[in-house]
């Protein structure tokens, strides 16, 4: 049996397809990030609401994954350390493929260059 770590449960599965705050306020994302600890979807840092920053502040869960196609790194709020890899998450492992970037196309702005951080 694989050793357990505090702040990840590699059974919960992803709240969602994007970030839940955006999705409640039609808003948009840059890119994707699932709490390793409940699955909460959030808005990456360089989006105009930094959901997932804001989860993790919120509830003390130290860690998120990507949520991107092709990226399984975990970065770790309480020590600032990004790992290449760990514990595989339940499925899925990334918002669907079909998705653009940034996302979703129909709420992002023309000028979104001009909104991200």
């Amino acid at each position: 049996m694989a050793e357990q770590i505090p702040g990840i449960d590699p059974a919960v599965a992803p709240s969602g397809p994007g970030c839940l705050e955006c999705e409640a306020a039609q808003g948009w994302w840059v890119h994707l990030r699932r709490c390793a600890e409940c699955g909460h979807v959030g808005c990456c840092d360089t989006s105009p609401s930094q959901h997932a920053t804001h989860h993790a502040k919120d509830t003390g869960h130290p860690f998120i994954q990507s949520y991107e196609p092709g990226e399984s790194w975990f970065f770790n709020f309480e020590t600032g350390e990004m790992y290449g890899d760990g514990p595989e998450l339940a499925a899925p492992h990334h918002h669907p493929l079909d998705q653009s970037v940034p996302g979703p196309r129909d709420r992002v702005p023309a000028d979104w260059q001009q909104h991200i951080h």
